[in-house]
């Protein structure tokens, strides 16, 4: 029998002895180790190195970027905001100036109508006296006052995201022009003698349209929500109320969530409509042109174009 110690059996590394331990003894491969003395030998640095000097220049130049834009963003953030204020300041300077303009207007307008009743009136002409304050009534140039109804609508509240506060929907209890449109022709069929939106007084040649995400009432905006007072007879809610445009509201209300309400005052006061501007006009000759119209009487009034939701 020999003499010669057993070898242990198992896989043998080319360092000899058992794999594994030879695995945990030399993790780098002898070729790689070679390379890397060749390389601190020469003063070569590594590439792993190069590769980290980049990427650390790299991001060093990104957060300087950002910092810049960020810095100027800041600087610039005031002059937008005080522009943007300014802006608002000279809108609602010249909103101011209009109704300033409007209250002197109207203010002539009666001066200039109480001249003319007077010399009317010292010609013997009552009767023209009295025809030409119920044509003006009815025409809207001069404030009225009186009993009515009041109709209010207000947008419905839109649905939006807890988190991101964005809108998860179309608002389709928002009031659109084409609602305005529909309750004024409404009440002017159910009576009404005089209408005014938001206190915009309409007459014969109003308009009621959208301009961008408002509403225009002879070209001034008026927002939510949007009161429709109109003066009229005591039938003047039973009428509205039983129609079908009522009916068709309260459907909105009911579906949508769109706010609707109509309720009775007993004193109502109706500014003056602006000027009208008529670019062709011409007289009507008829053998009754110079009776007056009976006092109360609603005087018809064109319709305003609408549509269904």
């Amino acid at each position: 029998m020999s003499s010669e110690p057993t070898r242990r059996r198992g896989a043998t590394g080319p360092f000899g002895g058992d794999l594994l331990t030879q695995l945990f003894q030399h993790p780098l491969d002898p070729g790689y180790a070679e390379a890397a003395r060749r390389r601190a030998r020469s003063g070569a640095s590594e590439p792993g190195v190069a590769r980290r000097a980049l990427s650390l220049v790299v991001v060093t130049l990104i957060g300087f970027l950002g910092a810049v834009a960020y810095r100027q963003t800041l600087a610039e953030a005031p002059a937008a905001a005080q522009a943007r204020e300014e802006l608002i300041e000279d809108i609602q300077r010249a909103e101011q100036r209009v109704d300033a303009l409007a209250e002197e207007a109207e203010r002539l307008r009666g001066e200039v109508n109480d001249l003319r009743d007077r010399v009317l009136a010292a010609e013997g002409e009552s009767d023209e006296v009295e025809r030409l304050r119920i044509l003006e009534a009815a025409t809207g140039l001069v404030r009225v006052e009186g009993p009515g109804l009041i109709v209010t609508l207000t947008d419905a509240e839109t649905p939006r995201d807890p988190v991101t506060g964005e809108p998860l929907e179309e608002n389709l209890g928002r009031v659109l022009d084409r609602d305005l449109q529909e309750i004024v022709n409404a009440l002017w069929a159910a009576g009404a003698e005089a209408i005014a939106v938001n206190g915009q007084r309409l007459s014969a040649v109003s308009t009621i349209r959208t301009a961008g995400e408002a509403i225009l009432v002879d070209f001034r905006p008026v927002s939510n929500p949007y009161e429709v007072q109109a003066i009229g007879g005591p039938q003047l809610e039973t009428r509205f109320l039983t129609s079908g445009t009522a009916e068709r509201f309260r459907a909105y209300h009911d579906q949508f969530g769109m706010g609707f309400q109509a309720r009775t005052v007993d004193e109502l006061s109706l500014p003056a409509a602006s000027d009208p501007v008529l670019r062709h006009a011409r007289p009507v000759i008829s053998q009754s042109s110079s009776a007056a119209p009976p006092t109360g009487s609603a005087t018809p009034h064109p319709s305003v174009s609408g549509g269904s939701r």
